[in-house]
């Protein structure tokens, strides 16, 4: 399994004219965005300049560091949550941080929050009345109902390798404008001449090296006038070409594989150097690069898989969720596991998610409880999730509720 790139981070000390000498800005590089610059609208909140809107109030029992001149988003994860590749689960709950790129000393970062033991919530009460509507769920499923309180420990649903190593799927004429255009080892072999002839020249295809991975240096197809900026971080991806759905067979969309994490190092007119920091799998020349977007990895708290008998009702999974594509297009799922689903952002699906697993039964008889898988990541109409556990191997078409 590749390891997850370590994230790039630069500061930058900027001064604000007749104000302010000296003012130290923090930036995390660590989006794909083409746009390297500061925010100009500073204001002066309280004694410090910031381009954002840092809140003054913030939860009972909260944790709040104030930064530092020198402060990075990857210093602190490292320091607040024990590692930093953590430092998107950082970023998160201190969202009026418009662009993570840029940290103002003087400004407030939440970085934990007190919750309360598994112990202290099994203590609630659990009479739960009922509602209009008939009561709750819980109300509702009887004596055997402790697997929906609340227990266990918060704990990450996947790894930053789940995510970034993964892939979607996306429309299949989806747009890449940029593209690995050549690298170094296009011109490691020799030209041959004989009596100030030439017998052979160079080509791509006889380059030493062909598969591309951590530390190479390539060549990107646009530059400066493309808006590229030293610093800019790509996602490789792969088309592996057409998904299709299990219901029906049709085309649902195309499966993009993400293959590596690239950052440039400078640009020229037309063209850019870049180098390979994170590798997923080997990348040739020609691969193509959408901006690198960072992603928290979702925590929730763990609660037991559904009772196997208390499962939905089969009308409940009409036009559920459903899983349509596995990652390295594995046949027998299971636990562990990174799968794709058929719905996303516009259906409502978000990271975090937790959907328990179902498969319908023969004869009438209720759907079977299978597993449990967690969102990870959404696209506008597809998701990445990861499969927590299952009782049964998982097969595609399988259908989710969530929980």
């Amino acid at each position: 399994m590749a390891h997850a790139s370590r994230t790039d981070l630069r500061s930058l000390s900027g001064t604000v004219p007749f104000l302010l000498a000296a003012f130290a800005i923090t930036a995390l590089a660590t989006s794909g965005s083409f746009a390297q610059q500061p925010p100009k609208d500073l204001r002066l909140v309280g004694d410090h300049w910031t381009a954002w809107d840092p809140p003054t109030d913030f939860p009972e029992g909260a944790q709040v560091h104030i930064i530092e001149r020198g402060d990075t988003l990857w210093d602190l994860a490292q320091r607040f949550l024990g590692n930093a590749y953590l430092w998107p689960q950082l970023w998160e709950p201190n969202r009026y941080i418009l662009d993570a790129h840029w940290i103002y000393p003087g400004d407030p970062l939440l970085v934990a929050i007190e919750v309360a033991p598994a112990e202290a919530l099994e203590e609630l009460p659990t009479d739960i009345t009922s509602t209009e509507a008939g009561g709750s769920e819980a109300a509702a499923l009887g004596e055997d109902d402790d697997w929906f309180r609340v227990s266990g420990r918060i704990a990450q649903l996947g790894t930053a390798d789940d995510i970034y190593c993964s892939g979607y799927i996306g429309p299949a004429d989806e747009p890449f404008d940029l593209f690995v255009s050549g690298s170094e080892y296009d011109v490691q072999l020799p030209v041959l001449r004989r009596r100030g002839q030439v017998v052979r020249e160079r080509s791509r295809h006889d380059a030493v090296k062909r598969l591309l991975n951590t530390g190479d240096i390539v060549y990107l197809s646009e530059g400066r006038d493309a808006g590229l900026s030293p610093g800019d971080l790509f996602t490789a991806v792969r088309d592996l070409g057409p998904v299709f759905h299990p219901d029906g067979g049709e085309v649902f969309g195309h499966f993009y594989d993400y293959l590596a994490r690239l950052r440039v190092l400078s640009v020229q007119e037309t063209s850019a150097i870049a180098e390979v920091r994170q590798s997923c799998k080997p990348l040739e020349i020609g691969a193509t690069l959408k901006p690198f977007e960072p992603e928290p990895i979702p925590s929730e708290r763990r609660t037991p898989l559904r009772p196997v008998n208390q499962p939905v009702a089969a009308d409940q999974l009409a036009g559920a969720p459903q899983i349509i594509y596995a990652k390295d297009r594995v046949v027998t799922i299971g636990q562990d596991h990174v799968v794709f689903l058929d719905q996303g952002e516009d259906q409502g699906v978000f990271p975090g998610d937790i959907f328990t697993v179902y498969r319908p039964s023969l004869n009438n008889h209720p759907p079977v409880v299978i597993g449990e898988v967690a969102v990870l990541s959404v696209q506008p109409g597809s998701a990445t999730a990861k499969i927590l556990e299952s009782r049964y191997p998982v097969f595609l078409g399988d259908l989710l509720d969530l929980k």
